[in-house]
């Protein structure tokens, strides 16, 4: 039991109550340097969102500064520190709000406005988050508490990803995507306070003692304070992560009873939707050519408690009209999402039209009104005069003697070019 013991033991190797207190303190606030880092954390991140690259939202994440006051929270709260946790508390909103007011920003001035995997990974929480966050958070408040502070930090940055959904929740900030905006800040939320959860209770194991002051009556009305707001934000830490426990046990039973009952008896589904939140909670699929009726929908209800699917309404969408009409809107959309990219791809081609002057069938024609015309070039010259020009050239070769001008006027009709040059080679 001793060897066990030592295994586990937390205490050693662990610093100074006062050095980490130290330590804390001084990564809560942001004014100078953490400001700066922190804007150009943010810029980094939100153009690895909108690039889509998963290395550069991890170097941002690396060199976000964000864990500060989220860590000096739950330090206060595990110390009854009330002024700490006041600054740090007010920190966080700084940070929070520079986050969303520099990642709209840029969202906004951006040109490119799709939304890409690594923002679409930011909008829905799962409990799989709550887990990241707690046990990041755990890494890391163990982390501060060490001599050598070692490897881990870095890493819980990066596992606890604080800069990504803040970032994100700009993204729908600029857009007026209200959906993106609420899902990417309860991600936020969720990291935020589980970070500070999981940072008070490694320090209360670690027995850091309360603050004390000269006044003990004050002493006791911080402590009653901050147990009383410690025990308001614990209750509905334990109903958030059950209730999206739930959920996803409800998407996994979906998924079962659809492939079951549809996709392993090779129906096609176009459009599935799940509402997890409405009461009864609703599940509506529509199929590319099977129909059915009411009796056999009624069938497919009655077994949906057998997949562990209570309180649950299954819609069969067959109204083809409004279903077409909802798949249009969504292209309708899409198309709307036109990137630079496309732009100028488009804007070349027109170029490339423009300097096309001739093609097979126009060398065709000429040889059928010319006979003896053997080959015909076509291209563009352009020279400068007092701006950059472009004129049509034309070269050909005839064994016999044909009428230029006449091949002269057919060319600047068919080509639509008055300032034509032609050429007998």
């Amino acid at each position: 039991m001793n060897r066990i013991y030592e295994l586990l033991n937390l205490h050693i190797g662990e610093e100074d109550k006062n050095k980490v207190k130290e330590d804390v303190q001084s990564n809560i606030s942001f004014k100078g340097a953490n400001l700066w880092i922190l804007a150009c954390a943010i810029l980094i991140a939100s153009i690895g969102l909108n690039v889509n690259s998963t290395a550069v939202i991890i170097g941002a994440m690396l060199i976000s500064p964000l864990m500060g006051p989220i860590v000096g929270s739950g330090f206060a709260l595990a110390t009854y520190d009330f002024t700490l946790l006041k600054r740090s508390t007010k920190n966080l909103f700084i940070a929070t709000l520079a986050g969303l007011v520099v990642s709209c920003l840029y969202f906004y001035l951006s040109p490119f406005k799709e939304v890409e995997s690594e923002i679409l990974a930011r909008t829905s929480p799962t409990i799989y988050d709550v887990l990241i966050a707690f046990f990041g958070g755990v890494v890391g408040a163990i982390s501060i508490t060490r001599i050598e502070k070692g490897n881990p930090i870095p890493g819980v940055a990066i596992a606890t990803a604080l800069m990504p959904p803040l970032c994100t929740a700009g993204f729908g900030l600029a857009t007026l995507n209200f959906k993106f905006l609420a899902g990417a800040l309860y991600l936020y939320s969720i990291n935020c306070f589980f970070i500070a959860l999981s940072t008070f209770l490694v320090l209360k194991y670690l027995k850091y003692k309360p603050i004390q002051t000269q006044n003990p009556a004050l002493d006791k009305k911080v402590r009653l304070t901050i147990t009383v707001l410690m025990s308001l934000l614990i209750l509905p830490s334990f109903y958030l992560a059950y209730n999206l426990l739930q959920e996803k046990r409800y998407t996994q039973n979906v998924n079962t009873f659809i492939q079951k009952e549809f996709q392993l008896k090779g129906k096609t589904i176009i459009y599935k939707n799940v509402n997890f939140r409405s009461n009864p909670k609703r599940i509506e699929l529509a199929f590319l050519t099977e129909k059915y009726d009411s009796l056999q929908i009624k069938e497919f209800n009655n077994k949906l408690a057998d997949f562990g699917l209570e309180n649950t309404t299954l819609v069969v969408r067959q109204n083809n009209s409004d279903l077409k009409q909802e798949i249009l809107s969504e292209i309708n959309k899409n198309q709307l999402n036109v990137t630079e990219k496309d732009l100028q791809i488009q804007q070349l081609k027109t170029q490339i039209e423009q300097k096309k002057i001739g093609d097979a069938t126009t060398e065709r024609e000429i040889k059928s009104l010319f006979p003896s015309i053997r080959y015909v070039y076509f291209g563009v010259i352009q020279h400068y005069s007092d701006s950059l020009k472009a004129k049509p050239i034309v070269i050909y070769h005839s064994e016999q003697e044909i009428d230029e001008n006449l091949l002269y006027n057919w060319l600047k009709i068919k080509l639509k070019s008055d300032n034509l040059a032609l050429i007998k080679e």
